[in-house]
């Protein structure tokens, strides 16, 4: 559904002169089908409306200010002081079934603590990832991806999203981590429960009882691995603060990561500007993994922060403890910063910003390049089975997700497994 800035006046009713959060108004469901449908509508008319900071619902009866301003959002991303991630004393008021509540309740990690917690959580995060092995790892993609394409390249059909994105981004996730497939199954359920919204809270339980499976086989049995470079860092983290760690990095692992290489392979298969260039070498994938992040970022709405006190900014006083949502996507797009042309630019907001910007961007962008090439290494004839038009999206708050990504292609042999 497309809102037009004229249709949003009647929707979304005045802008308030206070609190976008004690508007008397009508505030936009983000997890309403409507907005998944038509995200770049909804927020061209809450701009218009509403100027930077709207008031929104991430589930019903759960209240935030979005901010779709891009300047605005780099101001509060660099000013932890005023905006701190920790959202402790909002989660007092909000029930334990609520299914946002495990995406954003408070946990022992770096996303969601600020000062002397969060440099010590983020330098043993830091020091898991920065050891990497670049060539190793796309090794490891290339790897884990042929025996998925062999799997479905016969048939001439296949869904990118359940049968090739998803069980790759899961399967270098779990590689890096040194995670077995059973404990890393159950780790991955879990953790689609908490990003779905749906039985929430089980998911979360099933996610931190996987990972305490993982962190035990990891200091009984040490590994070349993120989690065993993680346990051996000076900052000593328990087991419990451990296993927030292994969740924050399986919550950025699979479902963004999935979501980037899906929409990247949309863009290609439906915009002539990258579907005849990526495949013949005038424009790279990394192009179009960067407009990608420009216009469908994987998690639109997603950085966190709850003001200590009330604030005033941009002439709307935002009150204490109450979630303030930077959309990544609203933010990228916004009239004031874009240019047009986004090919080699990356100054889109899609790893956050701040003391708490994303530590893994590049091997993000570096698994997303290798799944994409590799499949379009393998079938270059490859095209959408259906009208981009016929694309569905998964309604959410926070993400942007496809449900299916349905492709057809010339039947062809199985690649050699190298």
């Amino acid at each position: 559904m497309t809102m037009s800035p004229s249709s949003a006046h009647g929707r979304f009713g005045h802008a308030p002169h206070g609190s976008p959060i004690d508007t008397d108004g009508p505030r936009i469901p983000l997890y309403a089908p409507e907005f998944a449908a038509d995200p770049h509508g909804a927020y061209r008319a809450m701009r218009e409306q509403y100027g930077s900071l709207v008031p929104v619902e991430l589930a019903p009866g759960v209240t935030a200010t979005l901010v779709v301003g891009y300047y605005t959002a780099v101001r509060i991303f660099n000013d932890p002081e005023h905006f701190p991630a920790d959202p402790r004393t909002w989660q007092q008021s909000i029930p334990s079934d609520c299914p946002v509540l495990p995406l954003m309740q408070w946990r022992p990690n770096a996303r969601r603590n600020d000062g002397a917690a969060h440099a010590r959580y983020r330098q043993a995060n830091a020091a898991g990832l920065d050891k990497v092995d670049r060539y190793s790892l796309h090794d490891t993609v290339a790897q884990l991806a042929v025996p998925l394409i062999n799997s479905f390249c016969a048939d001439g059909s296949a869904d990118l999203v359940r049968q090739y994105a998803f069980p790759l981004a899961f399967a270098v996730l779990n590689a890096l981590l040194g995670c077995p497939t059973e404990i890393a199954q159950r780790a991955a359920t879990g953790m689609a429960a908490i990003f779905e919204g749906v039985d929430a809270e089980r998911g979360n339980k099933m996610l931190m009882d996987a990972l305490a499976e993982l962190i035990l086989l990891r200091r009984t049995e040490p590994g070349d691995d993120v989690t065993t470079r993680m346990l051996g860092h000076p900052a000593e983290l328990t087991d419990a603060e451990m296993a927030h760690q292994i969740g924050t990095l399986y919550g950025a692992g699979i479902e963004p990561e999935q979501n980037l290489i899906v929409n990247t392979l949309r863009l290609i298969l439906t915009d002539e500007r990258f579907g005849g260039s990526v495949l013949g070498g005038s424009l790279s994938t990394r192009d179009a993994l960067d407009e990608v992040l420009f216009n469908d970022p994987p998690m639109a709405n997603f950085c966190f922060s709850f003001p200590k006190q009330p604030i005033l900014i941009d002439d709307v006083w935002l009150p204490a403890h109450q979630p303030v949502v930077i959309s990544v996507s609203a933010c990228n797009n916004d009239p004031a910063i874009r240019t047009g042309q986004v090919a080699g630019n990356r100054a889109h907001l899609a790893f956050g910003g701040g003391p708490h910007v994303c530590p893994a961007s590049s091997l993000a962008y570096l698994i997303a390049q290798d799944a994409i090439d590799q499949l379009l290494d393998a079938l270059p004839e490859i095209r959408l089975a259906v009208p981009p038009d016929e694309l569905t999206w998964r309604p959410g708050p926070f993400h942007r997700a496809l449900t299916a990504l349905p492709v057809v292609f010339p039947a062809s042999p199985p690649l050699r497994v190298d």
